[in-house]
């Protein structure tokens, strides 16, 4: 049975609220076209200076956010969330569907997805980049599948720029919403002694798996499906969650369980509108050590607070 993708036009500079919320219609994440930083990001990120005549022709005032709806599942749903929220939101937008078989659409967003340095030791590698040069770098190699998270958006960047800094080597580290394991393998590729990756999602854990088979980790990767509280124990010295605010804010309340007195917590994936109502949660037990912005996004580092 095909998918449904379902195609959002909304305005470029809009893109990052409505990519927000596109976000929360499916588990397994969305791909969003903009192309209107396209030479700067080329070169920061993809680190290429020639550019295909096709990308250079699109239109730079539009962006299209593109989500996938499995065959068991209604997408006339999802369509009315979208244009709820968006109107809400007030944020212009053309919606279109059409059917597409799911090895289509999983495919057709990797001609976009490029090895990507991060921080100041990573590279990381999708599989289907035969040729690359690492420059000294840690290479984390990465097949996404349908499970959220490639290093290319910005949340994931700063989380594992976070990541990078306060991981040491022996540590324990645990992520909350592992998505496709990329903060795991990470952990483990720096230093890391073990990594145990929770979701709900049993696709992410199956990637998140995968992932650290690719990287020659697994022995020290832990994937777990369910709910963080009913599936996890023991302490860990770093602790993530890069998902939403909401989420965030959500986990916050059961985090401290698992950390030691001195441990990390990094929170990533909040929009900066939504910064201070996560701020509000997070004091009454953490307290920020450092925090990054990019583009609107908000990674934090968090400590307990010595008197809870």
């Amino acid at each position: 049975m095909n998918w449904t993708e379902i195609k959002v036009e909304v305005p470029a500079q809009m893109v990052e609220k409505a990519g927000n919320i596109a976000n929360m219609v499916v588990p397994y994440g969305i791909y969003i076209e903009d192309y209107s930083n396209l030479e700067e990001e080329a070169t920061e990120i993809a680190h290429i200076d020639l550019i295909d005549e096709e990308l250079l022709g699109k239109d730079r005032s539009k962006a299209w956010i593109h989500v996938y709806i499995s065959p068991e599942d209604n997408p006339n749903e999802a369509i009315s969330y979208l244009r709820e929220r968006f109107c809400a939101e007030q944020i212009p937008f053309e919606i279109t569907c059409s059917s597409c078989a799911q090895e289509d659409w999983m495919n057709n967003w990797k001609k976009y997805f490029k090895p990507i340095p991060v921080g100041e030791k990573l590279l990381i590698r999708p599989l289907w980049e035969e040729e690359v040069d690492p420059q000294g770098r840690v290479v984390l190699n990465l097949e996404p599948g349908i499970a959220f998270g490639t290093g290319t958006h910005e949340t994931t960047r700063l989380c594992l720029e976070l990541l990078e800094k306060y991981i040491s080597a022996g540590d324990c580290f645990l992520d909350m919403g592992c998505g496709s394991g990329i903060l795991s393998v990470a952990a483990l590729l720096l230093g890391a002694e073990s990594a145990v990756g929770v979701d709900i999602d049993p696709l992410a854990v199956k990637t998140a798996e995968e992932n650290a088979a690719s990287n020659q980790v697994a022995d020290r990767f832990t994937g777990i499906c369910g709910d963080l509280t009913e599936k996890v124990t023991g302490k860990y010295h770093v602790v993530a969650a890069n998902i939403v605010a909401d989420i965030v804010i959500l986990l916050s309340q059961d985090a401290p369980w698992f950390m030691y007195e001195n441990s990390v917590f990094i929170v990533s994936g909040i929009i900066d509108t939504r910064e201070q109502d996560v701020l509000d949660v997070l004091q009454e037990q953490f307290q920020v050590v450092e925090r990054r912005e990019e583009k609107g996004w908000v990674a934090m580092a968090l400590k307990l607070k010595t008197d809870c």
